[in-house]
């Protein structure tokens, strides 16, 4: 896994086989992730790799992450449902997402139109953290497992990208992770299809290798 920024830059996360080759996401969305790393440099945040990407903390609390996926770049909020959101620009991670908020990126123009925005609500979420405010969690009527929850407070870049899957390809996984009765099998099963998550890839896909148009 990638531990510092310029290798980041240069050869993705280190998570995947297509870190340092044209497939990778990080590659895809260059200049989407060093616009973004510009724009969080002048709130104050520390920059730190944590999960193989940049992560952006405040007095060592985890406030943001600047990651790339298959289909954008994305600035994600640890506690995004604390805040206000008032003009509507984040989105949930996928349904069953009860912390995050994320803004979705595929063109440096669009993070261009909002910069103002997103600093403002950079700051908001440093209030968020200097206030010490926690994130209630709810039990979803369908269950995810255990262990795929605990893998997504380990690893929220896995998180991040699983709810990026399609409603169906989300659904697959869990079938499939929560059938074995053991606990040690199912995160095994977990593990084992940790890399086709990152690559945004269902149970049964292959990764298609597609590049960003335009």
């Amino acid at each position: 896994m990638t531990k510092d920024i310029q290798t980041f830059l240069l050869a993705g996360c280190g998570r995947c086989p297509l870190g340092g080759t044209p497939d990778c996401k990080v590659h895809t969305w260059k200049a989407e992730i060093s616009l973004l790393r510009k724009i969080v440099s002048t709130t104050g945040l520390t920059e730190e790799m944590k999960w193989g990407g940049p992560c952006y903390t405040y007095n060592g609390k985890n406030v943001l992450m600047i990651s790339a996926l298959k289909n954008y770049a994305n600035v994600s909020f640890f506690k995004g449902v604390l805040l206000k959101d008032e003009k509507n620009l984040l989105v949930k991670a996928g349904e069953h997402s009860q912390a995050a908020r994320m803004f979705r990126f595929t063109h440096t123009d669009e993070i261009h139109a909002i910069e103002a925005d997103i600093k403002a609500y950079i700051f908001e979420a440093i209030e968020v953290e200097r206030a010490g405010l926690k994130v209630e969690f709810k039990k979803e009527p369908e269950p995810i497992p255990t262990e795929l929850e605990q893998k997504f407070k380990e690893d929220p870049l896995l998180e991040h990208a699983f709810f990026a899957l399609t409603s169906g390809r989300q659904r697959g996984y869990i079938i499939y992770f929560s059938a074995p009765k053991q606990s040690k099998t199912r995160l095994s099963r977990i593990e084992k299809c940790t890399e086709k998550i990152l690559n945004g890839e269902g149970l049964h896909d292959k990764y298609s290798g597609r590049k960003k148009e335009g």
